[in-house]
């Protein structure tokens, strides 16, 4: 189960994986991140964006195709993950499951919206 705290509400989605995208603030290129739900854990297994530039560190092992660089970051998989709307990308984040549900996190700035994996989101 992905749970989303935002504004004081719980969300509760039957996801095993999840992607995160958001318009960069400087180069006004979408970022995308696939996550999967992994025994109660988040786990980043890929990231693409649509260019480099400010702010935008492409690693030496991402690939281009398809008008995306495309790689696969080192992380290990996290409890939770936090977000912080700063007001200054052009657009929130976009949250969406396989099955193309999909949400809107961090519409207003200074909102702090935290994902995380559970069997319930008490």
């Amino acid at each position: 189960m992905l749970c989303i705290a935002a504004a004081g509400v719980v969300t509760a989605l039957a996801a095993t994986s999840f992607t995160l995208s958001w318009t960069h603030s400087v180069e006004h290129t979408q970022w995308r991140e696939s996550w999967v739900i992994e025994e109660n854990r988040l786990q980043l297994v890929e990231a693409s964006v649509e260019g480099s530039g400010a702010g935008i560190a492409v690693p030496p092992d991402a690939t281009w195709a398809d008008g995306r660089w495309t790689y696969t970051p080192d992380l290990p998989p996290l409890s939770n993950l936090n977000l912080a709307a700063s007001g200054m990308t052009p657009s929130p984040w976009t949250l969406c499951t396989p099955g193309n549900e999909c949400l809107t996190l961090g519409a207003e700035p200074a909102a702090t919206i935290r994902l995380w994996a559970a069997e319930t989101c008490d």
